[in-house]
């Protein structure tokens, strides 16, 4: 019987968006039907596979894509979208490949459902996008997501701090006003997209929030003095208002996880 560990591994190591969308739902499907071993006997890889396009540049040098107030403006936007889920892809099993042995069969469960979710929203807004005369690759896009996972590679705490409990939950802050401004230019499909990845992103964030109360209690520490410490070190940007309190309620984040890392 194959690892679970081998199974994410190979599809970190998938290059092709829609193979590595495919290979990652493959993975959650063949877990949750008892198809792999708890093992993990494979190191995850420190880069994943990446296909030749997007070209990938610093977050800094990025063409400015405007706010979606054009046609153009918002296909941009959604190939930027796109991006961020294909990354999550990754970072998603990453998480459950490389924490999972320490964790147990409930993290690795969690992650890799968050993985066939990332999975299928890059597939979403990847057809999408063709629909609009444009296809994933066809913009530059930047590599700076993945820099978060080296960064917690070393600590599975960190990881639950940051990603989901920032990169995440800031997901649940700024796709509200996002949806509907695809909504007032008669966007349907892709409010109605977006929308769909609000509703899993709560879950996801919720997850996090969930393990990570777990790490604190068998540190002993508390939640938001360890989340503020973790995310002082690891996180090198802002976590500033406006914040949707009802959609980090729901996920479980805490005031004292939405006033920001000062």
């Amino acid at each position: 019987m194959q690892t679970v560990a081998a199974a994410v591994c190979a599809a970190m190591l998938t290059a092709d968006p829609i193979a590595k969308a495919m290979a990652a739902r493959k993975v959650a499907r063949d877990w949750r039907l008892g198809r792999l071993a708890f093992a993990f006997d494979v190191a995850m890889p420190d880069m994943p596979a990446r296909p030749d396009e997007p070209v990938l540049l610093p977050p800094g040098a990025m063409p400015k894509r405007g706010r979606g107030g054009s046609e153009r403006g918002r296909v941009a936007l959604l190939h930027a979208l796109a991006h961020i889920e294909f990354v999550a892809i990754d970072l998603a099993l990453d998480a459950a490949g490389r924490f999972g042995g320490e964790r147990g069969s409930e993290f690795v469960t969690d992650w890799l459902s968050v993985a066939a979710d990332e999975a299928m929203h890059f597939s979403l807004l990847a057809r999408h996008l063709c629909t609009l005369g444009s296809f994933y690759g066809a913009m530059p896009a930047h590599d700076g997501m993945w820099n978060t996972a080296r960064e917690t590679a070393h600590d599975v705490a960190a990881r639950m701090a940051v990603v989901p409990m920032v990169l995440e939950a800031r997901g649940l802050d700024v796709t509200p006003a996002t949806i509907e401004r695809f909504a007032q230019a008669g966007e349907i499909r892709s409010a109605r997209i977006l929308q769909r990845i609000l509703d899993d992103e709560i879950r996801h964030v919720r997850f996090g929030t969930k393990h990570f109360a777990k790490l604190c209690e068998e540190r002993r520490e508390s939640p938001p003095d360890l989340w503020k410490t973790l995310v002082r070190r690891h996180f090198h940007g802002a976590i500033k208002p406006p914040f949707n309190d009802s959609a980090r309620r729901s996920a479980g984040l805490s005031y004292e996880l939405m006033t920001g890392v000062a």
